[in-house]
């Protein structure tokens, strides 16, 4: 092998080298920043992992809002009408944060199954409702006002 070649297979290699590198830092920052969504029941389930930072939605519960007197605490209940998660955040909730309204929560899950968050988000009108917490309250079989679904049917179907 001549130098010249030798010389450009290790600028070649090196650049290979370098490439890789920087893809594989990318996908590690990236996985680092996912975070999944997890319904209510998912998370009674154990499907949601431990101490991990996820995303958690569902309805407030209603009568479930403690405002701590003395700090930003707030604890509170979601709930996709099949189970329910306890929440707690310290901060300012949003203008549209109310009971038996839709909200997604990123945090932690911690051992004893209490939902910590860092972020919560209300939805911004009336008819709004995350997607995440609809398809939530679809698999358990409600509607956001906790009524069972009805199965459409067409007339003239089972004659």
């Amino acid at each position: 092998m001549t130098p010249k070649r030798k010389k450009r297979l290790i600028m070649v290699l090196l650049l290979v080298f370098a490439g890789v590198a920087a893809v594989s830092l990318m996908a590690y920052a990236l996985n680092q920043n996912i975070s999944l969504f997890f319904s209510p029941s998912q998370i009674v389930n154990g499907e949601a992992p431990v101490n991990k930072r996820i995303r958690a939605g569902g309805m407030v519960v209603e009568g479930s809002v403690k405002r701590s007197p003395n700090s930003l605490k707030i604890e509170f209940a979601i709930t996709d009408f099949s189970q329910r998660v306890d929440v707690i955040y310290v901060g300012i909730l949003p203008d549209l944060f109310r009971e038996g309204q839709g909200v997604v929560a990123q945090g932690s899950l911690n051992q004893q199954g209490v939902f910590t968050a860092i972020e919560v988000l209300a939805k911004h009108d009336e008819k709004y409702m995350p997607p995440e917490v609809i398809d939530a309250l679809e698999k358990a079989g409600v509607d956001a006002q906790g009524k069972p679904l009805v199965e459409k049917t067409t007339a003239g179907e089972g004659q």
